[in-house]
């Protein structure tokens, strides 16, 4: 009820906010109980709500269970579709409504879509998962600011991700007019950075009690140990893989290899970004498979031949296919092997799949979890890391699922069910952006982050799809991180991150710069701490 109270203050006051409850705290259902209240108080809307693609069932959803009357537009599905209800909308053909929801993708998919939004007017516009609005300097924000509505709501379990000016981001696009031609100011009051060590702890410590302050009025925070005090307790924890003889070979090389690389480039004083390294690291890091090594450029050369006896290639050249196949991953190259009848005798054995210091942990952890009930969710940032844990499942036998960015929205939600209704099903396994949004996977009491993200922010909301209200047993997360790889780089710049989140929330603090650029991180990880920037 305090939320409720908190959004009916504001509203009263014509003051816009920030619902920024910590995730599973049930934000959408204080959103949708607030507009239905409006609605039985006689405020009529219409209202819009604007959500990720991956959380638009569960909120049509939701809306139907707390809020039975109410009538719902669903902006969304094929170009055709769109502009065929545009129309309808336009032409009063359609009749009154309460909620018109949509995604963020599809209010500014088109210039038809986003000149559309901007001809009609709401009440109020609910903005969920509302952190993908921390750019001010977007396309997306600044599509988005144009919706003519005099009420915001934002609601977001991460209203901190990276720096105070996100932050103050958010607040501006609440109170557009509160903070109109302040901007600049603003961006320049959090963005600079104490030019002397002395002086930087008190100034840091300023800055952040001067964002509070701002906040305070706009936004409510609470956390689940706070109000859910029922809820059962996470357990966070960090298991270092060490990685398998051939992987620890194969990240070793890497390492050599880019450092010489970075050292000759500074040394000419060339640019360079260390992003496609980087890459190839983390790629070492998760499997090797995810790298060219078992098939060499002599193989290549054998089975470019093989192709040349399928029809689909029978007059291909085998230059153009060694090429192509050159740029391949192991694992990759293993699939195409498994599609064509010529190349079946080159694929991979389970030896090589299983051949990761993550899926050596993985082996022992999960017949130990299933004998003891407990159902998992294994997230991956990476498709093509979820690509070779499917593999792992089929080959160990395990029930599982799978939702990524490439499953259609409009499937997604039937899986989610599908999970929670089904015990045999154990193990779900997710990308972190697609299935760390929004989504409730409570029949879950494990989460297992296969590698973790640069936004430290996306692992917590994926972790906290199972730990939410409706959680009944003790929720396990853990951290894979390779040892000794680059891996414990990102896990220190997440600490750091996490650290400011807690100094902006409680008494005091400071604010890291963000100590792990690229540039940096792989420079720690290469060994040349010491180069020259």
């Amino acid at each position: 009820m305090l939320g409720l109270n908190w959004l009916l203050l504001m509203h009263n006051q014509e003051v816009n906010g920030i619902l920024a409850d910590e995730m599973g705290l049930g934000k959408t259902v204080q959103a949708i109980a607030f507009l239905a209240y409006l609605k039985e108080i006689s405020i009529s809307g219409p209202h819009l709500i604007v959500v990720p693609s991956s959380t638009l069932d569960n909120w049509k959803k939701e809306l139907q269970v707390w809020w039975p009357t109410v009538s719902v537009i669903c902006y969304h599905g094929s170009q055709e579709s769109r502009r065929e209800l545009r129309m309808q909308i336009l032409n009063d053909e359609v009749d009154e409504f309460d909620v018109m929801i949509t995604t963020y993708n599809m209010i500014t998919s088109s210039a038809e879509d986003r000149s559309f939004f901007k001809r009609l007017e709401f009440h109020y516009v609910v903005f969920d998962e509302a952190h993908m609005l921390k750019n001010m300097a977007s396309q997306r924000y600044q599509h988005l600011m144009r919706v003519k509505a005099p009420r915001r709501l934002l609601l977001t379990g991460t209203p901190l991700q990276n720096n105070l000016v996100e932050l103050m981001s958010l607040l501006i696009f609440a109170m557009p007019h509160m903070f109109s031609g302040k901007t600049e100011q603003i961006k320049q009051m959090f963005s600079a950075v104490s030019k002397t060590n002395e002086n930087k702890l008190s100034y840091e410590k300023e800055r952040i009690d001067h964002a509070k302050r701002i906040m305070k009025p706009f936004v409510l925070r609470r956390l689940k140990r706070e109000v859910l005090k029922e809820l059962p307790p996470k357990h966070d924890e960090i298991k270092f893989c060490p990685m398998a003889e051939t992987q620890a070979k194969l990240y070793e090389e890497l390492v050599a290899k880019f450092s010489e690389e970075v050292k000759d480039r500074e040394e000419k004083e060339e640019s360079y970004s260390g992003l496609g390294m980087m890459m190839q690291l983390r790629r070492a890091a998760n499997h090797p498979l995810l790298l060219r090594n078992i098939y060499s450029d002599d193989k290549l050369l054998e089975l470019s031949k093989l192709m040349l006896k399928e029809p689909t290639h029978c007059e291909s050249d085998p230059n153009l296919v060694f090429e192509d196949m050159s740029v391949m991953s192991d694992f990759e190259l293993h699939n195409l092997c498994k599609t064509y009848k010529a190349l079946k005798s080159h694929v991979l054995s389970d030896d090589d799949i299983l051949n990761s210091g993550k899926f050596k942990i993985l082996e022992d952890m999960l017949p130990k979890f299933i004998e003891e009930d407990h159902r998992i969710l294994l997230f991956s940032q990476f498709t093509m890391v979820l690509d070779v844990i499917e593999e792992f499942m089929n080959i160990k036998g395990y029930k599982f699922l799978r939702l990524d960015g490439q499953v259609p929205v409009a499937e997604r939600q039937q899986l989610i069910d599908e999970f929670n209704n089904n015990s045999e099903i154990v193990v779900f396994l997710l990308s972190t952006r697609a299935g760390g949004l929004g989504i409730n996977l409570t029949a879950a009491d494990t989460v297992i982050l296969h590698d973790i993200d640069f936004n430290p922010y996306n692992d917590k909301q994926a972790e906290d799809r199972c730990h939410r209200v409706g959680q009944l047993r003790d929720v396990r997360v853990i951290r894979f991180i390779s040892e000794n790889t680059i891996e414990e780089g990102i896990l220190q710049r997440a600490k750091d991150k996490l650290k400011l989140e807690r100094d902006i929330h409680e008494e005091n603090g400071e604010e890291e710069n963000d100590i792990a650029s690229v540039a940096k991180l792989l420079r720690d990880a290469l060994g040349l701490k010491n180069a020259k920037s």
